[in-house]
């Protein structure tokens, strides 16, 4: 697709000045009917030349203004319209008529076959003063303050201006059937929807700034280390129960003078017949009664470092020492005990190992 020139005049801010006409070898019938209707005085058209004559001071005429649409706009902000029950009132009272007129700069009737049209001053201010006063007005109510809230609003107000002023609506050459006397007229076929959208898209909201990315910081999870309890793994139990075991098998060196009093005057008062010691043959045993119709209730034996206790049945049983540690303390094997003679010990049997 070849570019698109046009000519200075259809430059931002740029004054009105001759449009730019491009016409080919051969002229269309209904330009010729176009031009013959709308000139007061008669003249001949029968050339190519002629043609381009008529048509350039057709619309160079200073009254050569085009109507492209037409928009209902506010005449106040939002804030100051006036509330009425009747919707016909309200908006007689709260709205205004702002024509959108232009100029054509540009026809070229060879290679895109189309019409370019510029805003007229006058429409370009009251699009200017209307964005200003009411549109920025709004926006801004519309939109939560910041610091750099007004320099946004005034680069939006001057963006507009710049927009407005280098807006150009081209469209199809056959625009210039609706060519009227002194080079005014109107856009046909429903061209003129096309021009409002376009102009009411220049009218851009106040956008805020986004918000900030806050990086979140999420705490380390702690993984258990050895610097609490350097065993924290290994079970403790076992320890205790190999420990409570052991103390049955371990026969002191020295005596305990106060253990074997103790405990002499406990055999004494016993004789053979009562004495129930428990098999050392497991360190750790869990038992229950069967004797009610309740479910059976378990006992653990406690987890110290003192000898092995532990109760056969569900009535507790005082702690009875071992025989071993009576045997340190006498100097002979003949101490009586209940008429037991202990020199014959060894013809009884013991459930445990010396």
């Amino acid at each position: 697709m070849p570019p698109i020139l046009l000519p200075a005049s259809a430059a931002a801010f740029a004054p009105r000045s001759t449009p730019n006409v491009v016409l080919g070898s051969k002229v269309e019938r209904w330009l010729t009917e176009t031009l013959k209707r709308t000139n007061r005085v008669k003249r001949p058209l029968n050339s190519v030349p002629q043609h381009f004559r008529c048509l350039t001071e057709t619309l160079s005429h200073p009254s050569a203004i085009w109507t492209l649409c037409s928009l209902m706009l506010p005449k106040a902000p939002e804030s100051e319209l006036r509330k009425d029950e009747n919707p016909l009132v309200e908006a007689l009272f709260n709205h205004q008529m702002v024509a959108i007129e232009a100029y054509i700069v540009h026809v070229d009737m060879v290679s895109q076959h189309e019409v370019a049209f510029k805003l007229t001053p006058e429409t370009i201010e009251a699009l200017v003063d209307y964005h200003k006063d009411i549109h920025s007005v709004d926006t801004a109510a519309a939109t939560w303050n910041w610091s750099e809230k007004e320099v946004q609003l005034q680069k939006l107000q001057d963006d507009f201006k710049q927009a407005v002023n280098r807006f150009v609506y081209r469209t199809t050459a056959i625009a210039l059937e609706g060519l009227e006397e002194d080079g005014a007229g109107e856009l046909l076929r429903g061209k003129s929807d096309e021009v409002r959208s376009a102009i009411m898209g220049l009218f851009l909201p106040l956008l805020p700034p986004p918000p900030r990315v806050v990086d979140i910081v999420r705490p380390t999870p702690l993984l258990p280390s050895s610097t609490g309890a350097e065993n924290w793994w290994q079970p403790t139990m076992s320890q205790r129960q190999h420990t409570s075991m052991d103390s049955w098998r371990m026969v002191s060196s020295s005596p305990n003078t106060t253990s074997s009093d103790a405990a002499s005057s406990m055999w004494a008062s016993m004789g053979m017949n009562e004495m129930q010691l428990p098999s050392p043959s497991s360190s750790f045993s869990e038992t229950y009664s069967t004797e009610c119709d309740s479910p059976p209730q378990f006992y653990s034996a406690p987890m110290t470092t003192a000898p092995y206790t532990a109760a056969m049945t569900t009535a507790p049983i005082p702690q009875l020492p071992l025989p071993s540690t009576l045997l340190q303390q006498q100097c002979s094997t003949s101490m009586g005990f209940g008429g037991f003679d202990w020199g014959r010990y060894q013809d009884f049997a013991l459930p445990f190992a010396m």
